[in-house]
């Protein structure tokens, strides 16, 4: 059984797309027995990473706005791209596009549907390209994929879609997060960031349905009782975040929210460990990486209690309406003064990490690529 995987996103290094699409490639090309090869858009400086490199790939350098179209395109006229894409037996579409193959069966993961939740929160060309083909690649698809109890209502709520073709299969935090005991690389990590003594961190995209004004809100009610806190925000600039960077300079928190820049992926967990606390107020998420990668390193996590979150966090951190700023800083504060309540967090954290791991994850994906072969 050949399968070929859409590693865009991962060539081109998002997020929280690249990290699945990365992860399941991963893994499936460390099995011997796996038939595997890759397909990515080179656009820029895209390129596979190390652990991928030995993977048979095919490419196309095409902006990502004409790819889109063209895939589209595709779909509409019926026009296969086997051939471009290299795929004889399953294709799996792991970035929002899926075009039509003649032969390859095909497997679609819709991560989250967060341009009709809220469109607000969309650039207008993302928010017009996902309205416009979204229920045409959903139909084409054999197997749909989503991450999460909450994607799959949300698909089948929105498109209607046959519940039978429609898999829910979680994600995981790569292995390397974990917590690290070797306080050298504490001391390493700390120095080479400016990393400091007390801190708040979030790890994710800048952009409007992190909540992340509510949480310069809830931040700024807590800095009475502890002046020397700081707020750390590690991840890219995504879009419409102005409001944000000034939302920074009308609360007067300069010295107080901190940008370390870009973080190596190999000191990202140690980052983690050195956070007082992870705060995750999402409006919205498909999955939720970034809260499970902290619960993994054992770092107390107060989150949302919206979307799929509930389903990531369990039991295990603190869970808030995020649109209530009281509320999000309560739960900091209540972390951050309670040491027993930061020791037990860490312990229900990794219990509840401990039940996702890609390994699962992957052999879930492989069971569904079978079922795609099997005489109907």
């Amino acid at each position: 059984m050949h399968i070929c995987i859409d590693v865009s996103p991962t060539a081109q290094n998002h997020a929280g797309l690249g990290r699945y699409a990365g992860e399941i490639a991963r893994t499936l090309a460390a099995d011997p027995d796996a038939n595997l090869s890759l397909f990515y858009n080179r656009e820029g400086d895209a390129a596979l990473p190390a652990a991928l490199s030995h993977v048979p790939y095919k490419t196309v350098n095409i902006g990502n706005k004409p790819w889109r179209m063209g895939v589209f395109a595709s779909q509409l006229t019926r026009w296969p791209m086997d051939n471009i894409f290299g795929a004889t037996e399953i294709f799996h579409a792991t970035n929002h596009l899926l075009a039509h193959f003649r032969q390859a069966r095909t497997v679609y993961t819709l991560h989250d549907l967060i341009f009709l939740r809220y469109p607000q929160h969309h650039k207008n060309y993302n928010r017009w390209y996902l309205t416009l083909t979204m229920p045409h690649y959903l139909k084409a698809a054999d197997v749909i994929i989503t991450p999460s109890e909450c994607s799959r209502r949300d698909a089948l709520e929105f498109y209607n879609l046959p519940e039978q073709k429609i898999k829910v299969i979680y994600e995981a935090a790569a292995p390397h997060f974990k917590p690290t005991p070797d306080p050298d690389d504490l001391r390493r990590v700390r120095q080479k960031y400016s990393v400091p003594d007390q801190f708040i961190l979030h790890v994710a995209t800048i952009e409007p349905r992190k909540n992340l004004n509510r949480l310069l809100d809830a931040f700024k009610a807590i800095l009475p009782h502890r002046p020397d806190l700081k707020l750390v925000f590690i991840g890219k600039k995504g879009w419409l975040y102005d409001s944000f960077f000034q939302h920074i300079t009308d609360l007067g928190l300069e010295a107080c929210v901190v940008f370390p820049g870009y973080v190596d992926e190999t000191d990202l967990p140690v980052f983690y460990q050195l956070a007082k606390l992870f705060v995750f107020p999402s409006l919205y998420e498909g999955f939720g990486l970034p809260p499970l990668e902290a619960m993994s390193c054992g770092v107390p996590v107060v989150s949302s209690n919206s979307s799929s979150l509930p389903e990531v966090v369990g039991d295990a951190g603190l869970l808030v309406d995020p649109t209530d700023t009281a509320a999000l800083s309560q739960a900091m504060r209540r972390v951050l003064d309670d040491a027993d309540l930061r020791a037990e967090l860490k312990q229900r954290s990794l219990r509840q990490a401990a039940q996702f791991s890609w390994e699962k994850t992957v052999e879930e994906h492989k069971a569904v690529y079978a079922s795609l072969m099997r005489p109907a």
